[in-house]
């Protein structure tokens, strides 16, 4: 089974060391998220100033991962598509536009993004709930129009603990969106609290841009490595092959002493899978 990882992974190295390592190791993908010692611009659920990020400096930095046999699936901008602000919330949409100019300059298919929050009221609230999910709808049916125009697709990735945080829900979002420029960033850690493998793919399947491989207790807040959680892995890889084969799955939640252990253990449990489901 081919592996990926995200490059902000690694910031403490270069874009060059990060595409050398990655291929020395034998991994196929990356999503690139400009997180690189000579890239340093991802800000999570923010945004950063990419004056010095010119469309030659990006081919340049998405080149040397191709040169390297890497495969950029996405380009990450994780910036918050709920902000309340109406001066922030442009900001925010043009930072965007600009990483899907970037992506369909250099022929990437994908742009990524959770949702986004506030900080302090992450999550599904009561009182803010409807106005919230509108606003959400209103940016990405406004930011799918300029993925239709750059030819590139969004990568929204659900997650318990935002205002999409089911599959059921997220397939819902797709239709009200109304753009098949909406996919799916499927991080199984990030639903299994409220959907069990089998719903994943039953709902969300036809969607998937590609996956974030990461792991997660139930009842835990945060991620974990592959292994380390509640997902039953032989299961999910068997779907995934039943459903997805040979779409991008690109673990996170790793490091630079890591990737490879964890990688390893997908490996694993892909051949738990063949013994266990055929």
């Amino acid at each position: 089974m081919d592996v990926g990882v995200v490059s902000r992974s690694f910031p403490q190295l270069s874009n060059q060391e990060t595409a050398e390592l990655l291929s020395k190791n034998g991994f196929k993908w990356t999503e690139l998220c400009f997180s690189q010692t000579d890239s340093n611009y991802w800000v999570y659920n923010g945004r950063s100033d990419m004056s010095k990020l010119t469309d030659e400096e990006s081919i340049r930095i998405v080149e040397t991962y191709r040169n390297e046999g890497i495969e950029v699936k996405a380009i990450g901008v994780f910036t918050n598509l709920l902000e309340t602000d109406k001066k922030e919330e442009e900001e925010n949409l043009a930072y965007f536009e600009r990483l899907i100019k970037i992506a369909s300059l250099n022929k990437v298919p994908y742009v990524s993004t959770e949702c986004g929050f506030i900080p302090g009221k992450r999550g599904v609230n009561a009182e803010t709930y409807e106005v919230d999910f509108q606003r959400i709808v209103g940016n990405v049916k406004r930011l799918s129009e300029k993925a239709e125009q750059y030819n590139v697709s969004i990568a929204i990735e659900p997650c318990v603990l935002d205002i999409i945080p089911s599959a059921k829900r997220m397939v819902d979002f797709i239709d009200q969106v109304g753009s098949n420029r909406v996919k799916v960033l499927l991080d199984p850690a990030n639903l299994i609290a409220n959907n069990n493998e089998e719903d994943m793919f039953a709902y969300l399947s036809n969607h998937i841009a590609y996956f974030h491989g990461k792991d997660r207790k139930v009842n835990d807040t945060y991620g974990r490595a592959i292994g380390d959680g509640d997902i039953n892995w032989p299961l999910f890889l068997h779907l995934y092959h039943k459903y997805t084969e040979g779409v991008p799955f690109i673990m996170e939640y790793v490091n630079i002493n890591n990737f490879c252990s964890i990688r390893d253990r997908v490996i694993r449990f892909d051949e738990m899978a063949s013994f266990q489901f055929h």
